[in-house]
């Protein structure tokens, strides 16, 4: 069976996000998302940057070395998550890095065979629109304002996504809060995105959900209870529904293996 837990589904607080980015990278202001753990927001940030497979290119380009042509960079987006130990120098130096990197490969893709060494760094810079901070919780105020500041000088987007309450610590920095233009809540699986995914979950294993089957609709009903909706949390959960029902050869998924599956899971109340 394929693994499920890998699989992203688009759900309408995901297209909230990239209209979110949008507005962001359309007017450079600065934005901010903020909602509990699990809901998604990392997933849809990874998502929108196409950052699973635009690091990799990042990390391994050189001036000589192409990007590769399945690489989407239309959305022209650095992802980044600064470490629990960070400095406004060490960002300062990673962003810098990354945009630089990412205006290369713009610029290369752009150009192609017109391409010329010595033009590097001359657009790359501006080609770069939007600044994705995830974890933003774990910046102090030199850190903000470092951001803040590279905001001012390269004209470039910026997101700081955050737990709840991240928007109410910002307004006490009126230089960073005066730029804010765009606020995002992100918000848990409604009952109706949650009935969505959970039919691409079974659907991903091979299976068919009906609402009107009473097996399906207790399964459902368990997996509503379980997780609140916590998009992160579903994902778990069926990684170990999927395993259950390998191991005990079943075609079925019940109530009782959902909440066989809840048991290996550890929940915190934060979820």
């Amino acid at each position: 069976m394929p693994d499920v837990a890998t699989q992203f589904v688009v759900t309408k607080e995901h297209r909230r996000f990239s209209e979110l980015c949008d507005a962001v990278r359309r007017e450079r202001y600065i934005g901010v998302c903020h909602g509990p753990p699990g809901v998604g927001k990392t997933e849809s940030a990874r998502r929108y940057a196409n950052w699973d497979e635009l690091q990799p290119e990042l990390r391994h380009s050189t001036l000589t070395n192409a990007p590769g042509d399945a690489v989407d960079m239309k959305a022209r987006t650095i992802f980044y998550t600064p470490k629990v130990h960070n400095t406004p120098r060490l960002i300062d130096k990673d962003v810098r890095t990354l945009q630089d990197r990412l205006g290369w490969l713009i610029e290369f893709g752009t150009a192609g065979s017109n391409f010329k060494l010595s033009d590097v760094g001359t657009s790359g810079e501006r080609l770069v629109e939007l600044l994705i901070i995830d974890e933003a919780d774990r910046l102090k105020t030199p850190s903000l304002e470092q951001l803040r500041d590279h905001h001012d000088r390269t004209g470039i987007g910026l997101i700081l996504i955050g737990m709840p309450g991240i928007e109410r610590r910002l307004a006490r920095y009126p230089q960073l809060y005066s730029r804010i233009g765009f606020a995002h809540e992100y918000r848990p699986l409604s009952s109706d995105e949650l009935a969505f995914v959970l039919e691409h979950h079974w659907s991903a294993i091979g299976l068919t959900l009906s609402p009107s089957d009473f097996t399906d609709a207790e399964a459902v009903a368990a997996v509503a209870r379980i997780t609140g909706g916590n998009f992160r949390l579903v994902q778990r959960l069926f990684a170990q529904v999927t395993r259950i029902l390998e191991i005990n050869s079943l075609a079925t998924i019940t109530r009782e293996v959902v909440e066989t599956a809840r048991e290996a899971l550890i929940i915190g109340t934060a979820s």
